[in-house]
């Protein structure tokens, strides 16, 4: 395991470009990944670029991040800090912020036009795990024996879109339906035990866009608001120790999880409901959109978008 010494030499940021092709514009603005440590607050900057980055993973010996950007994959090595480095994803041309890596650390898997890839994690051709048809996967979650994804679903058959929760085999085969509904829900991620799957939706909302915080058993009974109040809360990361969450906050009304605007990280202690801010930035979508959890559980990677010249 990586020791990150957040007050000595990862502290500071490297302006760097991503390589390769076209990418989307965040004009008049940079991308900042950040790691803040929950415990004592002190937040830093690993890297900061022009271009657009989101989503940042942990690999499960802490030695680095990957993130996404461009439509690809990127590897950010952490010791010793290095430049960000493409993975190979074959003839996949546009990855999105929903991707998770394997417990053993050996396959990464991505989202991409509403279908599920399985890569090798040293990169390569991708294997689609999920059918063709009607139904649009964006993944979140992997179990942690590492046989299962968990993934939204948008049912498009119809004029009325039909959310769900289903859960996949990692190997490929047949999606488990657990929640389906005319209410969104996103962000379906396990606790560390397997027992849990916690996500965000819009199952109580008194107004389109309230988006709150639940969790419901691994086979999608019992389900229960974890978070109350107005705010709007998206993506619920549990800890490593399975303890904690953490998870983004938007200001009452906002709808869905749009970029760019003034959103916090939060932090609960699953047992007593116990909540801390930990961090308050311009960002939101493609921030936090993932389990971004050290595997020692002491830091939190988040991407965080300011204006250029602006301090956050």
């Amino acid at each position: 395991m990586v020791n990150l010494d957040l007050g000595g030499r990862m502290s500071v940021a490297a302006q760097r470009e991503i390589p390769g092709g076209p990418f989307r514009s965040i004009e008049g603005r940079v991308s900042q990944l950040r790691i803040i440590d929950h415990a004592t607050g002190v937040d830093r900057i690993l890297l900061e670029t022009p271009d657009l980055i989101e989503a940042p993973n942990w690999m499960p010996d802490g030695k680095a991040i990957l993130l996404n950007g461009r439509g690809g994959m990127f590897r950010l090595g952490l010791e010793p800090a290095a430049a960000l480095e493409p993975i190979d994803i074959g003839s996949v041309e546009d990855a999105n912020n929903d991707h998770v890596i394997s417990p053993d650390g050996r396959t990464l898997y991505i989202s991409a036009g509403g279908a599920v890839y399985a890569v090798p994690i040293e990169g390569g051709e991708p294997r689609q795990l999920t059918p063709e048809g009607h139904t649009r996967y964006f993944l979140h979650g992997v179990s942690s024996d590492g046989l299962w994804l968990a993934c939204t679903t948008i049912d498009m058959s119809s004029e009325a879109e039909r959310w769900g929760i289903q859960r996949l085999p990692a190997r490929g085969g047949e999606a488990q339906p657990l929640l389906l509904g005319a209410r969104p829900v996103d962000g379906p991620e396990w606790s560390p035990d397997g027992r849990w799957i916690w996500f965000s939706g819009e199952l109580e909302a008194d107004v389109p866009g309230h988006a709150q915080i639940f969790r419901m058993r691994s086979d999608g009974s019992d389900i229960v608001r974890m978070v109350h109040g107005s705010a709007v809360d998206w993506f619920p990361h549990p800890s490593p120790n399975g303890q904690e969450i953490a998870f983004i906050r938007y200001p009452v009304g906002t709808t869905g999880h749009p970029p760019h605007r003034q959103v916090e990280i939060w932090h609960m202690v699953i047992a007593d409901g116990a909540m801390t801010r930990l961090a308050a930035f311009c960002g939101g979508q493609g921030s936090l959109n993932v389990n971004s959890w050290s595997p020692d559980g002491r830091l939190l990677a988040y991407i965080a978008y300011p204006a250029v010249g602006v301090a956050e």
